[in-house]
């Protein structure tokens, strides 16, 4: 009997345990905006952030580079500039969408290549375009519980070598005799058809968002605005019209158009029906690209002496019906919002993925967004969405912009094909 007692008391005192744990997690989180701001050597923040540019996939410069040798360029970028000894680093995990194998073999051996130990344990993980971000908030969640101290979050794509048919499953008759299943494998461009017809967002309103996206992005890159999140890469490059292999510098977004308005992309004829509103003007860019995110405790940080960028307050995520994918962000950022105790007026910058100018402009429109305060540099539409890497990349293009215009709050969010979305927010140091 004393021996049954002594096993009931060491069980309650473990569910103690775990109860007063998940209480001081769920009193972690700081509700209102003032109360985001308070610092605490717990919080999760970020060090270092960074890309590499986004290249027009088959056409850009990164078309004959493999993802595992963007990722290669993203990790030494990012040992090179946050200086952090790489045998620090415990876990990295790579958000991709389209690598055979998931990329985990590759991506292991790229972090290897790239300087990091054999210590440096490396995963790869898909959520679909949200990829990228469910990688950095993985290693989030890994710091809070005690499993690591130290860690990467990055996503990569290369369009130019996986995007296609072959990257579609066929699935099984057991999945296709269930209606909702099946509408899973109904293409990205027919739904935003669909959502663009349903919620009535015409095409000219769709050209004057996407004419918009390029013009900003004009601007910033112009200014320069990009270059600080940006690190250069040399890679091997074919001339199509020569034949001829060299190496190049990229350094740019190669996808950004100059000169767009929504009278030149009124002459782009519709890709998906002959009355249809979505074109290749005004939807995300088939892209290439690499980004990383060096992520620790506040604790961590001051005693190894790293400048903190930003710190990692809360992500969430939901689910949408499939063929409604597009509305992910404002089925995501709500609850992401409440958790923190705060509205949209709250945020400074939204970096909302521009998958397609029709469901952006839609969830922008239902949130009750003031426009201004989303995707101030531009977005997918004018720059590219290299679909596992576009999550890391809008947190290094976030807290930047947060930076340097002197605002703190942001929230990155995307939609997420097969009907869901993803949102997080951060703030700016």
């Amino acid at each position: 009997m004393a021996n049954q007692a002594g096993k009931r008391s060491a069980a309650q005192d473990r569910l103690s345990q775990v109860s007063n744990h998940l209480r001081s997690s769920e009193a972690d989180i700081p509700r209102g905006r003032e109360a985001l701001f308070e610092k605490h050597p717990d919080d999760i923040v970020v060090t270092c952030a960074l890309r590499t540019a986004i290249t027009k996939g088959g056409r850009g410069g990164f078309k004959d580079t493999a993802a595992a040798d963007l990722l290669h360029g993203a990790f030494k970028a990012l040992l090179e500039r946050s200086k952090i000894d790489p045998a620090l680093v415990e876990d990295i995990a790579v958000g991709c969408v389209l690598a055979p194998g998931g990329g985990a073999t590759e991506y292991r051996a790229a972090a290897i290549a790239a300087g990091f130990p054999v210590t440096s344990a490396v995963k790869s993980l898909n959520r679909q375009c949200s990829s990228g971000l469910q990688a950095c908030v993985d290693i989030a969640n890994a710091i809070t519980a005690g499993m690591i101290e130290i860690g990467v979050g990055a996503g990569v794509e290369s369009m130019s070598s996986q995007y296609g048919p072959q990257a579609v499953t066929e699935f099984s008759d057991l999945l296709n005799s269930v209606p909702e299943s099946k509408n899973c494998t109904v293409p990205m461009g027919v739904l935003s058809e669909k959502m663009a017809k349903e919620k009535k967002i015409a095409r000219n309103r769709q050209d004057a968002f996407a004419a918009s996206s390029f013009q900003k992005a004009e601007a910033a890159q112009k200014a320069g605005l990009f270059d600080e999140e940006i690190a250069a890469l040399k890679v091997k490059y074919t001339d199509p019209k020569t034949d001829e292999e060299k190496e190049i510098t990229v350094s740019k977004d190669d996808g950004v158009r100059p000169g767009m308005t929504p009278e030149s992309l009124a002459k782009i004829k519709a890709a998906f029906s002959k009355d249809g509103s979505i074109h290749a003007g005004n939807a995300s860019q088939i892209s290439d690209g690499a980004a990383a995110v060096l992520l620790m405790k506040r604790s961590t940080a001051l005693r190894l002496n790293q400048p903190i960028l930003g710190k990692y307050v809360t992500a969430t995520v939901a689910g949408v019906p499939p063929l409604l994918m597009g509305v992910g962000p404002a089925a995501a950022i709500p609850p992401a919002l409440k958790r923190v105790g705060i509205t949209v007026d709250d945020v400074d910058i939204f970096e909302i993925n521009e998958a397609f100018a029709s469901q952006c402009l839609f969830c922008v429109e239902q949130l009750g967004i003031d426009a201004k305060k989303v995707n101030p540099k531009g977005g997918a539409i004018a720059f590219g969405h290299p679909l596992g890497c576009t999550g890391a990349r809008q947190i290094s293009t976030l807290l930047y912009e947060l930076r340097r215009t002197g605002k703190r709050v942001g929230v990155s969010s995307m939609c997420v094909g097969t009907g869901m979305g993803m949102a997080a927010v951060w703030v700016a140091e």
